[in-house]
């Protein structure tokens, strides 16, 4: 998958290519199905698929105090691009020249500069300055003009409730911000990954025979505090990973952390980049009366964590 950047690249890009458009975030099943469909017409006509994503969000500038958190980092989201079928990705940031185009300027790019035989989007994309632009607007515009828009319905799934509801960034943030991992991993037809650089925390985890990496991830939504099952590939090698994300209130005030305990794996980490996955919730973060105490539990999750990282839990009913 080549890379291009900001509105030039765009114009860099193959002509007469089938391009999406949407910030992609989380590349759920709704991106997928979006993905797919445009994948599947750019084989058909032997033509190119261009992904057009905004790095990061837009509001990061525009209202920072409202951007959403971020769900994959270019870490994990270049290489799902690439593996939904991606030949070029477009990463236009927030810059002058992106946020001031209006919908139809924007329109005018890729109908003129970039020429786009195709444009594949769900129902509810929105684009240009103010968010003016809709899939009606472009529907109007493409009728007019060479380009073919085609208009990709939302995915629908049931959650672990039976609730049904249809996938989106926002609904994946809000499962995650109560824990609710499965039901995220659901969503996103795989679990949810944090990615983070090792770094030193207060090896607590190791005086008591159970050492964590203490994960340092930046600019990513982390799920509520709790403890996890979850798992993390080394070297090819799957760990089970028991995963702590809170504050260790046995231990007083302290910062908020993300502890991954490897089961299996015994090495230095320090420095190192993991990708921790976590497939499902196991307890909620309470304050232990004795360190014992404190340990017995640890071993219960670490049995726990065994018998439950290897399962897939993401088995959306896609409707």
């Amino acid at each position: 998958m080549e890379i291009f950047h900001g509105i030039d690249g765009l114009l860099e890009a193959p002509k007469k290519s089938v391009i999406a458009v949407g910030n992609f975030d989380g590349v759920h099943l709704g991106h997928r199905r979006i993905l797919q469909t445009a994948r599947e017409l750019a084989t058909a006509k032997s033509s190119q698929l261009v992904l057009v994503t905004f790095e990061p969000h837009p509001l990061t500038v525009l209202r920072p105090d409202a951007a959403p958190p971020r769900l994959t980092p270019p870490a994990i989201k270049q290489p799902l691009l690439q593996a939904a079928g991606a030949d070029y990705l477009v990463i236009l940031p927030p810059e002058p020249q992106v946020l001031g185009l209006t919908a139809e300027d924007f329109w005018a790019i890729l109908r003129d500069g970039a020429k786009a035989a195709d444009l594949v989007e769900g129902a509810s994309f929105r684009f240009g300055r103010g968010a003016q632009g809709t899939v009606a607007k472009l529907r109007d515009w493409s009728d007019q003009s060479s380009t073919s828009l085609h208009v990709v319905d939302s995915v629908h799934v049931a959650l672990l409730d039976l609730q049904i509801t249809p996938v989106s960034s926002s609904v994946i943030r809000f499962l995650l911000a109560y824990g609710r991992v499965r039901d995220a991993a659901i969503c996103l037809g795989r679990s949810y990954a944090l990615i983070g650089v090792v770094g030193k925390g207060f090896s607590r985890g190791k005086q008591m025979g159970v050492p964590t990496a203490n994960l340092r991830c930046d600019d990513q939504l982390i799920p509520a505090d709790a403890v996890y099952a979850g798992r993390c590939n080394i070297n090819g090698k799957i760990h089970p990973a028991a995963v702590s994300i809170g504050t260790m209130p046995t231990f007083g005030e302290n910062v908020r952390q993300i502890e991954a305990h490897l089961i299996g794996f015994d090495g230095d980490l320090y420095g190192a980049t993991l990708t921790v996955e976590l497939v499902d919730w196991l307890r909620e973060q309470r304050a232990y009366p004795a360190m014992d105490s404190l340990k017995a539990q640890i071993h219960k999750d670490i049995a726990l964590t065994v018998a439950t990282a290897a399962k897939d839990v993401a088995k959306p009913i896609a409707i």
